[in-house]
């Protein structure tokens, strides 16, 4: 059997496409099951560069997508990912989704389920981020920002970018990400946050998710997350604001963004990460003088209010009890209104 597989891991490499093809089929197949990929990964040091090649030679067509789909697999290991990392498998990924991802969907989406396992380590996300080169610094989140802000399809089978949601919180949870998502000349933040409104529950978790990263950088970013505080605020409250209809008397005092969208009944974000990761980042944002400010002049605390009594899960109602800890900052201000927890000041 080793030496049957050595035979086939050198038929990657043949120089008949037919050989090829075949070959990679059947090394998708051998990633698919445990054992396959003990066996695969005792040979990473021929096997990695073999599927990169494959990946990467033009008109591989689909013995590049079982190519792509291997590496899926392998790159789950910890280990096989750092390993594909020094073999260039960033940018060969990113590269081929550039030349090849519009004419071969099936191949886009599995290169960026690839960089989702490349990401998880840390020399993954340096590479993303190109880290060390300031003449490119930031390029490749860029293209994947815009490819993940293109209109998704009506079937999430078909949404071929939904999983940069994955790769976007990777990145922001090392400065070095969260500042490239913040620059503001970029604007890809704002991009980003646009795509909370996707009926794609991975989507809106991953912008949630990316949103409560960034806002680790609030105590010197401030500035940068309230200049898009139109777009900010709605992603981080409307999740967290229940799902009653909120009177004129509390809407005047809101910005239309937010008065508009509790006028009516909505249906309640179920996912209840996302609601404790929109509770979390604005728990960031109101420990900042400014964010304070912000977050009264948009009527938060009577949002927090409403939606704190339809909350049932008790993880995220201790996130909403944790900004409520907060009354101590906050009630001096106000503290008619941020009487959320039957606590006094």
């Amino acid at each position: 059997m080793a030496d049957e597989l050595d035979e086939l891991i050198d038929f990657l490499s043949n120089s008949s496409p037919q050989v090829r093809g075949a070959a990679a089929d059947i090394v998708r197949g051998l990633t698919g099951d445990s054992d396959g990929l003990r066996s695969l990964a005792a040979r990473a040091d021929r096997a990695l560069p073999a599927l990169l090649r494959l990946l990467a030679s033009v008109g591989a067509g689909g013995a590049g997508e079982a190519a792509a789909d291997s590496l899926v697999n392998l790159s789950q290991d910890g280990d096989l990912a750092a390993r594909l990392v020094v073999l260039g498998a960033v940018a060969a990924a990113m590269d081929v989704m550039v030349k090849r991802g519009g004419e071969q969907p099936k191949l886009a989406r599995s290169l960026v389920m690839l960089l989702v396992n490349l990401t998880q380590v840390e020399s993954g996300i340096s590479a993303l981020l190109q880290v060390g080169d300031e003449k490119v610094q930031g390029l490749y989140v860029a293209k994947l920002v815009r490819s993940f802000c293109r209109s998704s399809c009506d079937s999430e089978d078909e949404d071929i970018f939904e999983h940069i949601a994955s790769i976007l919180v990777n990145i922001s949870k090392v400065e070095a990400g969260r500042r490239i998502l913040m620059e503001p000349k970029r604007g890809l933040l704002k991009q980003i946050i646009g795509q909370f409104d996707s009926t794609n529950q991975l989507r809106k978790k991953g912008v949630a998710g990316t949103i409560r990263n960034c806002c680790f950088e609030a105590d010197t970013q401030i500035q940068n997350l309230l200049s898009i505080a139109e777009y900010l605020w709605p992603a981080l409250l409307l999740p967290v604001a229940g799902k009653k209809i909120y009177s004129e008397e509390d809407r005047s005092k809101m910005p239309p963004e937010l008065a508009n969208a509790l006028s009516h009944e909505r249906e309640a974000v179920d996912d209840s990460e996302i609601r404790e990761r929109a509770l979390e980042a604005i728990y960031m944002i109101v420990m900042q003088d400014d964010g304070r400010k912000a977050f009264w002049s948009v009527n938060g605390p009577r949002i927090l209010q409403v939606g704190y009594e339809d909350e049932e899960d008790l993880k995220v109602m201790g996130a909403y009890e944790l900004i409520g800890s907060l009354n101590n900052i906050l009630c001096f201000l106000a503290p008619s209104v941020f009487l959320m927890f039957n606590s006094a000041c």
